[in-house]
């Protein structure tokens, strides 16, 4: 019999943004991380560029990556049993920096609090729900490279938050698919941990929506399309496919090479689609050294005998760097 799977916590989360540029300059000066994979998505025939941004040599769970998807001018639906927000780490002390920068630069953040955190709530230019989160103490290396300091710099992917009707079996899923742990309630909010380890970068928020219409699971811009969660090694991977499996879970994916880790996804009962991911030992050096992480487009490899055409075709949306 296999053991409970071991999932640590986040690795990446994806969202299906609006255009290129508008996306690039959210993420590399307003929140000021780094760009350090440009490159493009790996399923389907229509190309789409694929960014990651985080800290300096591209971390597990300091990863935001993005799939500009106005070009291809398809749109997303909002709405229940979906992700609904991304929630990063800021330290304590930078709380008012960021306040005034957000504010400085056009947002609108909304003050609050949950799980005895402060939370500045604001938006992404295509609509996507952001959060940044007071944090005492986060080990994980933040980006000072940018307008940031180092000091004031986000750390890394904090949370996400996934609105559920259904809120007994995404229970069920969370505690015996995805061995989290319920750590605390607050008002609609449950609040999971990988372990019951409640640290910065391995929470899942789940929000009951009892009536809100359901939003849409594909490629659109203005949703967040997954959360990609790190396990240690295939071994261990293989085993999360077959206790989800042996749950139920049999539309479970195969393995697929994303080129810089191997995932298998499932969508949950709530709705969200989760994916389990073995990172490469290379990581974002696999096809370009430290120095030029996120210079230079880089085809998958899957798709290199279209590489001059999906070059030219992703061009036309013209990027500044």
């Amino acid at each position: 019999m296999a053991d409970q799977p071991n999932i640590q916590g986040h690795h990446h989360v994806t969202l299906c943004v609006g255009g290129a540029q508008e996306d690039y300059d959210f993420h590399t000066k307003v929140l000021s991380l780094k760009n350090v994979k440009k490159t493009a998505l790996y399923d389907g025939v229509y190309p789409i560029r694929h960014f990651y941004y985080g800290n300096d040599m591209g971390e597990a769970s300091n990863l935001v990556t993005c799939f500009p998807m106005r070009q291809s001018k398809r749109k997303g639906r909002q709405g229940n049993d979906q992700i609904a927000t991304l929630a990063l780490s800021i330290p304590d002390s930078s709380y008012d920096y960021w306040k005034k920068r957000l504010s400085d630069m056009g947002f609108d953040p909304k003050e609050g609090a949950r799980f005895g955190e402060k939370i500045l709530s604001f938006s992404h230019p295509c609509g996507i729900a952001y959060e940044l989160a007071t944090v005492p103490q986060d080990r994980r290396k933040a980006f000072g490279g940018g307008d940031v300091p180092a000091e004031l710099a986000i750390h890394g992917t904090h949370g996400i938050t996934v609105r559920t009707r259904e809120i007994e079996v995404s229970d069920e899923f969370m505690d015996q698919g995805w061995n989290l742990k319920r750590v605390a309630t607050e008002g609609d909010y449950s609040r999971w941990a990988f372990n019951g380890n409640a640290e910065s970068g391995r929470f899942v928020d789940v929000k009951h929506e009892a009536n809100m219409p359901n939003g849409t699971w594909t490629f659109g811009e203005g949703t967040i399309h997954h959360c990609a969660f790190e396990v240690a090694d295939l071994d261990v991977q293989a085993n999360v496919k077959m206790n989800l499996e042996g749950l139920g879970f049999t539309d479970t994916s195969d393995v697929k090479d994303r080129g810089y880790f191997w995932s298998i996804y499932v969508r949950t009962p709530s709705g969200a689609l989760f994916e389990a991911t073995v990172s490469k030992p290379e990581g974002m050096m696999i096809d370009e050294s430290y120095e030029e992480l996120g210079s230079t487009l880089q085809v998958p490899p899957v798709f290199q005998d279209q590489k001059d055409e999906i070059i030219n075709f992703l061009d036309q949306e013209p990027l500044m760097y």
